[in-house]
């Protein structure tokens, strides 16, 4: 009983602590005008894009919500802590989930890739020139930062935590050997290029909540309870900015927001032995990355052949008529049946 406390507790605390911090980040972002202002090179993008695409919302929609997500998880860490530490009951001690064995990494993705992702945010909404309309070499940069975060992290798995080996299901334990430190950094990037889900208001929100949701019934079966309660405690904190992010959404999540939340989501993926399965468990996120992949593969290659009318496939089911809102729903039902599936192969593997 005192485990499920353990989850619920920290988890519903940092829905109603990120409700409750909201207003005053809210006032912060509109006094200060934190969003884009220079919308996407109309040179680059096709005319189907420029038919869905909403331009004035998105000059004038603050893009650093993400904030929202990872302050109200440190918030209810440090009240979780100082509660346990003023009162030394049975009960407060056991709520404390912050261990250097479990979440200590987790936890230190998410700040160190916040932090990044919040640069990034400012250097668009400060306009700078070289930066502020996804330059080709700026997005390559990222991709090294991320590169630099799987490597130090794998890095840590492989000396600190012996890992070297990934769970296959229903095949046992393939070992990787120093293969493991390359194999950690792909997939990293990998969950990280899935960032490009966050493109309609409550589609992000709705599908990591999800995904986050599944990952904490996987470490508690797993008995990793720290991890689960950190994963909950993650979704509490998604659930508060999707509170907001519905449509019409006061704030978009924002690369502080996406890039915490995929380079966290692959860390937690290998502390569960559970990477594999990511791309059942993950899959709105694994075929939205995908079609954008597909598109520039056909259309650099394939005499400018587009499979989709527009990528990502989000962007696409508009484009053939699909409403913002149906699109979103249908991905987190999707979400929903891609997780328990996921989570089911997970247990039974």
């Amino acid at each position: 009983m005192l485990d499920i406390l353990k989850i619920v507790i920290p988890s519903v605390l940092t829905f109603f602590l990120g409700i409750f911090i909201t207003p005053f980040f809210t006032n912060i972002f509109y006094k200060y005008k934190m969003w884009k202002k220079n919308s996407r090179n109309n040179d680059t993008v096709s005319l189907e894009f420029k038919n869905i695409h909403e331009e004035a919302k998105e000059l004038s929609t603050p893009r650093i919500g993400g904030i929202i997500i990872w302050v109200s998880v440190l918030l209810t860490i440090f009240v979780i802590s100082l509660v346990s530490e003023i009162f030394k009951t049975e009960l407060t001690m056991k709520l404390n989930f912050f261990s250097r064995s479990q979440t200590l990494i987790p936890l230190a993705t998410l700040i160190l890739s916040a932090c990044i992702g919040l640069v990034d945010d400012m250097m668009h909404i400060l306009n700078f020139s070289a930066f502020a309309k996804d330059n080709i070499i700026y997005r390559k940069f990222k991709i090294i930062l991320v590169t630099l975060i799987g490597f130090s992290i794998s890095m840590w798995f492989y000396f600190k935590l012996d890992m070297s080996t990934v769970h296959i299901p229903f095949g046992g334990e393939f070992s990787l050997g120093l293969w493991f430190i390359p194999f950690f950094i792909i997939v990293m990037l990998a969950v990280f290029s899935t960032s490009v889900i966050d493109g309609i208001d409550g589609l992000s929100g709705g599908v990591l909540t999800t995904i986050f949701t599944s990952y904490a019934i996987i470490a508690f079966v797993n008995n990793q309870i720290d991890i689960a309660a950190f994963c909950a405690v993650v979704a509490g904190g998604i659930l508060a900015f999707l509170w907001f992010n519905i449509p019409p959404a006061r704030f978009y999540m924002g690369e502080t927001g996406m890039l915490a939340l995929t380079t966290t989501l692959a860390v937690i993926a290998f502390l569960t032995n559970s990477v594999i399965l990511l791309i059942v468990i993950a899959f709105p996120l694994v075929i939205t990355s995908a079609s954008v992949i597909i598109q520039i593969i056909s259309y650099k290659y394939f005499n400018k052949h587009r499979v989709f009318k527009v990528a990502p496939l989000h962007h696409h089911f508009e484009a053939i008529g699909w409403s913002k809102e149906k699109v979103v729903m249908r991905y987190w039902v999707v979400s929903v049946v891609s997780a328990i599936s996921g989570t089911i192969l997970v247990l039974v593997s």
